[in-house]
């Protein structure tokens, strides 16, 4: 490959070729030619680390090369479709977003671009940022330095190589608090490139499984007995045929496609991650990702960080919860229209006095769900599910402590249930514009002695886990089938709002 050099703080930088911008009318050719940017790019950074480890590469020599960029303008204050909650711009001006995995993003970034030149009739620039591709992010999913050839390296990459920088990889377009009065352009995207690198590097540290194996229905659980309900069910699927899935992934990207058996015990990583997940794979990833985020709100804001930037179309958590009335039972269903939170993992992020409204979309389809799994309806279904206020709290032994000030605090707000992770998940799904939703299921009612005991929790778990999950399936199964324009919600946008979804 052809390179050119730059002066850069008394040093050379090695560069790929400067690239002249496009315009195009056509988002797939807006798309077909940001991947071929991106991949002279990373390919140059993975020729230029092998020719480091080989020490052909001068001391004092620096390797760079540049994430891809999408510009679009307008000088218009053009209305578009009032109903549309993403595919716009709401003022004339620059907009920019920096791009990376292309061709993971692909359709994603057809239908965005396609949209904007659709409402705006503009054309889309396609051209290089200023901004540096880490080496970590270039060497791509999988990547593998082998010891041997690690210990021929005994210059500090970072004199080399870009790192990444994560004085720039933050959420502040996500939460808002970006200078929209600078002379710099506006962002088109929610995310910057660098940041979704970073995410698609900790989702497979997480999960053990690839980006490109997530779909856009996710469904969170505290509890392992999902998770293997889920797989039960994933893997009867696949031998049947499939039922219209195609694959199910499991952690260690082992793959059963539809028609075949499930792969051998013993095909999987070495040992499971923290936050194991499986996907039920459909064309275009309209399938459903389960993922076990075990107990709390800290794993519950960690993961839906990095999942967001897959930009899925909704993710539902479905666990298990003390219910705090009376009138329930053990496995009667919550479905959360409300979120008293007490979890504090998100103070910095979104302060508690944001309400999280209730998605109509959302809660109609696990509503329906609930009816067609249990066979109830009308009237009688209140009598195993009730709607109402969820409360999440960080402390999972408060009960243990002076029961004063939180039982008065969750009657005053209405509580009907209380876990740790459902107004984390839903927070972040309202900061992050992925609409949410959660049903649990009553396993306790500590405000009135009934606790979980051994036998009380098997037959429980036995009972109502697998009735619970096929509810959670069916629910994303009817928002799958819905128009993705109509899903996600413009109770969701803020005033000044990033154009792709």
């Amino acid at each position: 490959m052809d390179t050119r050099i730059r002066s850069h703080n008394q040093s050379a930088v090695v560069t790929p070729p400067a690239v002249e911008e496009k315009s195009f009318s056509s988002a797939k050719s807006a798309v077909k030619a940001l991947q071929d940017l991106y991949r002279r790019n990373t390919s140059f950074l993975q020729e230029r680390f092998q020719a480091f480890g080989d020490g052909q590469i001068k001391e004092g020599n620096r390797c760079r090369a540049y994430y891809p960029q999408v510009r679009v303008s307008t000088s218009s204050f053009s209305h578009v479709d009032s109903r549309l909650s993403y595919g716009h711009v709401t003022a004339p001006g620059t907009y920019t977003a920096t791009i990376t995995r292309p061709d993971l993003f692909q359709s994603y970034l057809e239908q965005q671009l396609e949209l904007l030149i659709k409402n705006h009739d503009v054309e889309v620039i396609v051209e290089e940022s200023d901004t540096p591709i880490p080496l970590h992010f270039a060497l791509g999913d999988g990547a593998d330095v082998d010891a041997s050839f690690a210990n021929k390296i005994t210059e500090p990459l970072r004199d080399i190589f870009d790192a990444p920088d994560l004085n720039i990889t933050d959420d502040m377009i996500v939460n808002g608090t970006y200078d929209t009065d600078s002379d710099a352009p506006l962002p088109l995207a929610a995310f910057t490139a660098q940041r979704v690198d970073y995410s698609l590097a900790r989702l497979s540290h997480y999960t053990a499984t690839r980006a490109d194996h997530f779909q856009n229905f996710v469904l969170f659980t505290n509890y392992q007995f999902y998770v293997e309900e889920f797989c039960a069910f994933a893997k009867t699927l696949m031998a049947d045929g499939g039922g219209g899935y195609e694959a199910f992934v499991e952690p260690g990207n082992a793959i059963t496609y539809a028609g075949e058996i499930a792969p051998r015990p013993d095909v999987g990583p070495a040992r499971m991650p923290q936050m194991p997940a499986y996907h039920l794979k459909r064309p275009n990833h309209t399938g459903i990702t389960m993922i076990n985020i075990g107990v709390g709100p800290s794993n519950a804001k960690t993961i839906t960080d990095h999942v967001a930037v897959l930009r899925p179309h909704s993710w539902l958590m479905l666990g298990h919860c003390a219910g705090l009335r009376n009138s329930q039972q053990l496995g009667d269903y919550v479905l959360a229209h409300a979120y008293v939170r007490e979890d504090h993992v998100l103070d910095d992020d979104l302060p508690v006095w944001v309400p999280l409204p209730a998605l109509a979309e959302v809660q109609v389809a696990m509503q329906e769900a609930v009816a067609e799994v249990t066979g109830l309806d009308g009237y009688d279904l209140k009598r195993i599910m009730r709607t109402g206020t969820v409360a999440t709290i960080d402390n999972r032994n408060w009960e243990l402590r002076d029961q004063s000030g939180p039982v008065h605090r969750l009657s005053q707000s209405r509580a009907i249930a209380l876990d740790m992770e459902s107004a984390t998940i839903a927070a972040n799904g309202f900061r992050f514009r992925v609409p949410y939703g959660t049903l649990l299921c009553v396993s306790d009612k500590p405000l009135h002695g009934e606790l979980k005991l051994p036998g009380m929790a098997t037959d429980f778990y036995r009972t109502q886990v697998n009735q619970h999950l096929k509810i959670g399936i069916l629910a994303l199964e009817k928002l799958a089938a819905m128009p993705p324009e109509r899903l996600h919600s413009r109770k969701l946008r803020s005033f000044f709002e990033p154009a792709f979804q």
